[in-house]
């Protein structure tokens, strides 16, 4: 049954009549936001949300303008309000390796207190140790010890006087020790004099001096020894008051955390080091001002690494730079005389320890091109861990960090948000991926244009207008808007996703209904916002357009002609695309080289333009080639094409340029053909219809309409029609024409006015004719042979 029929103006776009809402203005509107027409998504969303496993991480996918970033990052903070706020997480130094600092966790709100803690207890005992040194009772114990050592000490250092002068010599102290001094008639003697004595003299004095030295050895050992006591029984009795002094604040502190294994070893340690450093604390009063500035202090500070004090339930991160450093944290440093200079206080936390416990929503494009960004977040959810170290020590370069800082666990759920494109990219070559993030969830660009989504569409207005201070919009002002967003959309039964697109009509109909005086944004307004905003980025298009009316691009809409046609293309410059005609011929004569691309022999022409030129060739062959071969050379060619042609959407066309050649029947220039064909001659659809019409309909108006002009399409697309005011008043008075087709015999009706069996008629009589010639041309080679 055939489909061919000319298009009524109504079929053109979708059209909203000034009853099709009820309300006046959207000021009316209860202001709604959130999301529209994504069913889909919202269901994986929900479902990945609520799956806690590490590997169900999830994808939000679709193209840019859809909302799925404010989506994602609004539906995860509204689900984890209702999750529990995770631990603190705090860093504090290692007695027994200070290049490893420790981490450990406490509950949340606990991490700043901790620190509050430390630093409270440094301050007591900077205070109360040296009163406690200052304590008579300690002063009177350390005095006895003293006391004790000194009476031993002179009991011995006695004993040796009276020992060296019962053998003759007499004993005095020196800068270097104990010296002896031989006694002559009860005198010491000095070097001069003993030099003065005889040899036997000498020797006597020298054989008395041996057993001397070896008792005064004996004596001053025992005193040592006594000294040693002394010491140890200060330095125990030192230690014994630290203990006393700290005791109380460590005791509240063990028992206020006896519930956190990890801060409990610390403290304990703590403990043991400010009784191990106790004289560091023991300052006179003109010290204390700067004590708080000393190095040794920074021992028992407290790294509060991250703080969810403030938290409402679980967290949730959106990072907008996610290189290295920001996802796993980093190591500071400060310069002090040239030397670069860390410890534990100065590591800072990343993204994804921000973000443990909750959420992490990323981009997925700046994560790929950071160097080091996607492994490392890989290797997180792999390991369920995460460490602080340089970028240089990940890469296996020599660093210059001194800190092996503790890693992390990590619970949390990745959210990427990418493309399409990027998506299928890390499906097909990350097999890491697939394990790890096995929740998509997949935005559509378009959703139905039902009254329900009609209805969200008003209120999303409402509730952005009231948001950005705009003015309201008229019923007007509103169906002229959901008609661009069916033009975005590309589909009179759809409604784009793409809010951006709408927001930003709508800021600019909102500046010319200011400069207008209106209280209300209207539909004329609408419609200048969309005009100026195509004049904005149409001047390629004007460009070409020139070119049409200089002549410089030939191009006759007048009359029929054999072997030509205006085929119709779309250029797509990212921000804007237009329809632009093109001229195609076809010329057909005696041979076996069958269909010949001519963009094909000069490498112009893409891989799927030469497949729609060789279906032609099996359109042919099978239409009118069952009894004998087909003996034809055919050369199609897009004219004053320089810059190349890729597309089937002009394989329809070609071959009504072909079949008028060959029937030599002439077809119309005033209509212009889009659409492509398989083998059998149906029409199949194709893209940018609404580009390519308009395209060619500014060419029309500006030769002139005449009432005849045209162009062909396929009938599968009449629902992707939404074209322009002018375009549909044309078609309502008469002046343009559209015609949906499905197969090439209606095509080339319209085309050529003659029932298609006249055209095959002709076409036969062309193959006949080119089959003698080349049965003549081959008799006369064969000739040629036998005579010689």
């Amino acid at each position: 049954m055939s489909k061919y029929k000319e298009l009524s103006y109504k079929q053109l776009k979708k059209i909203y009549n000034s009853n099709h809402f009820k309300f006046k203005s959207t000021e009316e509107l209860a202001s709604a936001e959130g999301i529209i027409g994504q069913d889909r998504a919202a269901k994986a969303m929900e479902f990945g949300l609520r799956v806690k496993n590490s590997k169900y991480n999830i994808f939000v996918v679709g193209i840019k303008g859809t909302g799925k970033k404010s989506y994602a990052k609004k539906i995860v903070e509204k689900n984890a309000k209702t999750e529990n706020i995770p631990d603190d997480w705090c860093y504090v130094y290692n007695f027994d390796e200070p290049s490893r600092p420790i981490s450990l966790n406490v509950p949340p709100g606990m991490g700043k207190i901790f620190c509050e803690d430390m630093d409270e207890l440094v301050d007591e005992l900077l205070e109360d140790i040296p009163k406690a040194f200052a304590d008579e009772a300690y002063e009177r114990e350390k005095t006895e010890v003293i006391k004790k050592y000194q009476e031993e000490r002179n009991d011995l250092l006695e004993e040796l006087t009276e020992y060296c002068l019962e053998n003759g010599f007499a004993i005095k102290n020196t800068n270097k020790g104990f010296a002896l001094s031989p006694l002559i008639d009860g005198k010491a003697i000095g070097d001069k004099e003993y030099e003065e004595l005889d040899e036997e003299q000498k020797k006597e004095i020298e054989k008395r001096a041996e057993d001397v030295e070896i008792k005064a050895l004996e004596l001053l050992r025992k005193i040592k020894t006594i000294e040693y006591k002394a010491k140890r029984k200060i330095a125990q009795l030192d230690s014994e008051l630290a203990r006393e002094t700290i005791k109380p604040f460590m005791d509240t502190l063990l028992d206020k955390y006896k519930d956190h294994e990890k801060a409990i070893k610390y403290l304990k340690n703590v403990g043991e080091d400010i009784t191990e450093n106790i004289y560091d604390f023991d300052r006179g009063e003109d010290e204390q001002e700067n004590i708080l500035e000393e190095s040794f202090l920074k021992k028992y500070k407290v790294n509060l690494f991250v703080d969810n004090s403030s938290n409402l339930g679980a967290p949730v991160i959106m990072e907008y730079n996610p290189n290295y450093q920001s996802l796993t944290g980093k190591i500071e440093y400060e310069n002090e005389q040239g030397s670069l200079k860390t410890d534990f206080t100065m590591i800072k936390p990343g993204a994804i320890h921000k973000a443990n416990g909750g959420y992490l929503i990323l981009q997925a494009k700046p994560v790929l091109t950071n160097i080091k960004s996607w492994d490392t977040l890989k290797m997180v959810i792999e390991t369920g861990e995460v460490k602080v170290e340089g970028l240089r020590t990940n890469l296996g370069i020599v660093d210059i960090a001194s800190l092996k800082p503790e890693s992390i666990p990590v619970n949390l759920k990745v959210i990427l948000i990418g493309n399409p494109y990027i998506y299928n990219l890390l499906y097909h070559y990350d097999e890491d991926f697939e394990k790890l993030f096995k929740i998509k969830v997949d935005f559509d660009s378009v959703m139905d244009a039902a009254l329900e989504n009609e209805i969200k569409m008003t209120h999303f207005i409402s509730f952005f207008c009231n948001k950005e201070g705009l003015k309201h919009l008229d019923v007007s002002g509103v169906t002229k808007l959901l008609e661009y967003s069916h033009r975005i959309a590309g589909n009179q039964k759809k409604l784009t996703t793409r809010f951006n697109k709408l927001v930003e009509v709508l800021i600019e109909a909102d500046a010319w209904a200011n400069m207008d005086q209106s209280t209300l944004i209207q539909e004329r307004h609408v419609k200048k916002a969309y005009i100026e905003k195509i004049y904005r980025n149409n001047k390629i298009e004007e460009r070409i357009e020139e070119m049409y009316k200089n002549g410089k691009i030939l191009f006759d809409l007048k009359g029929k002609k054999v072997g030509r046609i205006h085929g119709l293309a779309v250029i797509d410059l990212g921000d804007y695309s237009f329809g632009k005609p093109s001229v195609i011929t076809a010329t057909t004569f005696a041979g076996n080289k069958g269909v010949v691309n001519i963009e094909r022999e000069v490498d112009m022409s893409g891989s799927i333009h030469n497949k729609g030129v060789m279906i032609l060739e099996g359109y042919l062959s099978e239409k009118f080639a069952q009894e004998h071969s087909l003996s034809l050379t055919g050369k199609i060619c897009f004219e004053q094409n320089y810059s190349g042609i890729d597309g089937d959407s002009a394989s329809s066309t070609e071959l009504y340029a072909l079949l008028s050649s060959l029937s030599e029947i002439p077809i119309s220039q005033y209509i212009a053909v889009t659409g492509s064909v398989n083998q059998k001659g149906e029409i199949q659809p194709v893209g940018g219809v609404t580009e390519k019409i308009e395209g060619f309909f500014s060419l029309c108006k500006y030769y002139g309409l005449t009432g005849d002009q045209g162009i062909m399409m396929p009938y599968q697309n009449v629902e992707d029609l939404v074209l322009c005011d002018e375009v549909v008043d044309a078609v309502k008075e008469g002046k343009f024409h559209i015609y949906s087709i499905s197969t090439i015999e209606e095509g080339m009706e319209i085309l050529t006015n003659q029932p298609f069996k006249k055209v095959c008629e002709g076409v036969r009589r062309k193959l006949a004719k080119y089959m003698n010639v080349e049965r003549n041309e081959g008799k006369s080679r064969e000739g040629r042979f036998f005579r010689r």
